[in-house]
């Protein structure tokens, strides 16, 4: 089954910026394979189900790996089964509503 996430991932214990935490996720999100978009307050991930969340098991173990005490992650997650639908149609099916 297909599934798109919208991934959070914030490091807890630790000081300063989150860029460099958020870029190792990226890493490991983008050599998954697996399609995605980087947003400013999350990742749209999309792939097979197993696959998506081995990615998100992926990203704590890595910040667990680099030190991080505490990996605390927001993760909204759906599924469609009626038809194929990527998150990249969402947003122009949006726009062309308000087009109108």
């Amino acid at each position: 089954m297909n599934v798109s996430v919208d991934l959070c991932v914030v490091p807890v214990g630790l000081e300063g910026s989150l860029a460099p935490w958020v870029a190792i996720c990226h890493e490991l999100i983008k050599d998954s394979g697996l399609d995605y978009e980087l947003g400013p307050n999350g990742t749209a991930i999309e792939g097979d189900w197993d696959a998506v969340f081995a990615c998100v098991k992926r990203c704590h173990q890595r910040l667990h790996g680099e030190g991080v005490p505490r990996v605390h992650a927001t993760l909204r997650v759906n599924t469609r089964v009626d038809r194929e639908q990527s998150f990249r149609d969402k947003v122009p099916s949006v726009e062309r509503l308000i087009q109108r």
